[in-house]
């Protein structure tokens, strides 16, 4: 299939889609086998509850290293094992009824930490890209035809615009970045040369939990701010640090688009319904509301959502963070019919705080 590939200094480059994809919700779409890689972790969980609340058949596979058993819904079939286990995907494929033309992949497994990708640059492009190579290998030997992969906005970098489109230069200044960017070229690079068509979608900043507080964020140690900010809100932590002060913004400190797991989960459903929908377009869009909080916007919100104040503490820049970073989404919202449900901050942190409260029972339930 012809595809649009990553957006800059690669050889490939995005082509617009021409309206808005008419996605029939109806026969085959309804009835696509889907997998999810990763689909125990954060934002994978959500794409499975997303998928069944939707009355899609799903099943996952995870090796549990950063995931947890119990974010996975009953009654979806679970694997536990690596992506770079060929015998284990063969053996999914054909008990889940993928292959010969049937089935797609949403892809979420993989490393995300930006400094542990600079401590660990092989680990990343081995456990980020070359893993992400052998799981394209065993799709295209199967006959897998859709592919949905799991991207970000670090492929970026410190972008010179903000809002950003998708044909913004891709200079990503980590080894977290150019993995998750080398995996986009792949996968245009294979879409061109074989029968799938893919959709990458670059997420911004994800945040917030399911608002029936099925799953939530639920690493420990996690650097996300919303999660710092109802940690230390709740006693986990003692204080927030605020990175910068300093910057050409309306308070000085950095400005992110924050995006609601549930409402990127729903768009993730969308991006399939397109590829089925559309099974020679291939699709690279921005995930986020076009919105930026600062980080002491979102802490005010915290203390104004729980009633209390958080103490903060305030340090120099980190390297790499640009003053702004938001997301020009008008593609997505384009493409499909995406309408997001959450996107006011009160709500995100509110959902957040609502899994974080509930997240000692659940683990004690699952121990």
């Amino acid at each position: 299939m012809r595809s649009d590939g990553p957006s800059a200094n690669f050889p490939s480059k995005p082509r617009p889609v021409a309206g808005a994809v008419q996605i029939a919700r109806i026969g085959g779409t309804q009835q696509t086998p889907v997998l999810v890689t990763g689909g125990a972790g954060y934002i994978g969980s959500h794409a499975v509850h997303a998928l069944r609340d939707a009355g899609r058949p799903v099943a996952v596979i995870d090796n549990l290293s950063t995931g947890f058993r119990f974010a996975v819904p009953d009654g979806v079939p679970f694997y536990e094992g690596d992506i770079a286990d060929r015998t284990l995907l063969e053996r999914i494929f054909a008990e889940q009824g993928m292959g010969e033309g049937r089935g797609a992949i949403m892809h979420f497994a993989g490393s995300i930490i930006v400094p542990e990708s600079v401590a660990k640059p092989l680990w990343y492009y081995e456990n980020n890209t070359g893993k992400s190579r052998g799981l394209i290998d065993a799709a295209v030997a199967a006959g897998i035809p859709h592919i949905l992969f799991s991207s970000t906005a670090a492929t970026y970098g410190v972008p010179d615009v903000s809002p950003v489109t998708e044909q913004t230069p891709t200079q990503p200044i980590n080894p977290y970045g150019w993995s998750k960017l080398m995996t986009e070229q792949m996968l245009a690079d294979s879409a061109n040369a074989f029968d799938f068509n893919y959709c990458a979608l670059r997420y911004f900043n994800v945040a917030g939990a399911d608002p029936q507080a099925r799953t939530g964020q639920s690493t420990a140690g996690a650097t996300h701010l919303i999660k710092v900010a109802v940690e230390a809100a709740l006693g986990k932590r003692d204080r927030v640090s605020v990175f910068g002060t300093d910057y050409d913004t309306p308070d000085g400190t950095g400005v992110r688009d924050y995006i609601h797991v549930s409402d990127l989960a729903a768009a993730h459903v969308l991006a399939l319904d397109a590829l089925i929908a559309e099974p020679g377009q291939s699709m690279t869009m921005n995930c986020g509301y076009g919105r930026g909080y600062s980080v002491l916007e979102v802490l005010d919100a915290v203390d104004r959502v729980t009633g209390g104040a958080i103490e903060r503490i305030y340090g120099g820049r980190r390297a790499g963070d640009p003053a702004s970073l938001v997301a020009d989404s008008s593609l997505l919202r384009k493409t499909v019919p995406w309408k997001p449900r959450h996107e006011k901050l009160d709500t995100i942190i509110e959902h957040a705080l609502a899994w974080e409260s509930k997240l000692p029972d659940v683990r004690r339930s699952a121990a």
